[in-house]
């Protein structure tokens, strides 16, 4: 049983350790956690993981956020992954800080990455965890925070969410069975 993992976020350095790229950074965490190694191809940085017995495929886009169906699309044909077998890693804002929500379909909450998602497969059926990021920014500045680093004091937070992310991502690789959702 395959499966495809997917952190969104954006390509380039000047978006590192951004709130946007959480997604990119728990599959990071996650890749390191299992000493696998990304490798630039089609599309995105990709690698893969075993999970008692179950092959998960990690990727990153690198098609940006706002185009991110393109990659998913993409690698789940490449890799014959049902869409029952996809989880979309993401921020979101309307949950507080570091606080996990996994969902097995649902809306895309005005989010970009899950926008073109949803369109590329033409459904939004499909497992997201949602990572929240909070919304402690002033009236108007919701991109400069979205696209911001990570202040100090929430570090900490962000890299136990992180270790909570890796916990719910790899109960989602177990329980899943092999029919569908």
């Amino acid at each position: 049983m395959s499966f495809l993992i997917v952190g969104l976020g954006n390509p380039g350095s000047e978006y590192d350790k951004t709130r946007h790229n959480i997604g990119f950074d728990v599959l990071d965490a996650l890749a390191k956690k299992h000493d696998a190694s990304w490798v630039s191809e089609k599309h995105g940085w990709v690698t893969s993981i075993k999970v008692k017995g179950r092959i998960a495929h990690l990727l990153k886009p690198t098609t940006f956020m706002n185009l991110s169906g393109k990659a998913v699309s993409y690698w789940m044909q490449q890799h014959k992954v049902k869409l029952e077998h996809v989880l979309i890693v993401l921020d979101d804002l309307a949950i507080d800080l570091s606080v996990m929500r996994l969902r097995l379909k649902g809306s895309d909450g005005g989010h970009n990455g899950l926008k073109s998602i949803d369109l590329s497969l033409a459904t939004p059926q499909y497992a997201r965890l949602r990572f929240g990021i909070g919304n402690n920014f002033p009236r108007g500045k919701q991109v400069d925070f979205v696209l911001g680093k990570w202040k100090l004091d929430e570090e900490v937070p962000v890299l136990e969410g992180i270790d909570k992310a890796i916990t719910l991502i790899e109960g989602f690789l177990v329980e899943q069975k092999a029919t569908s959702l």
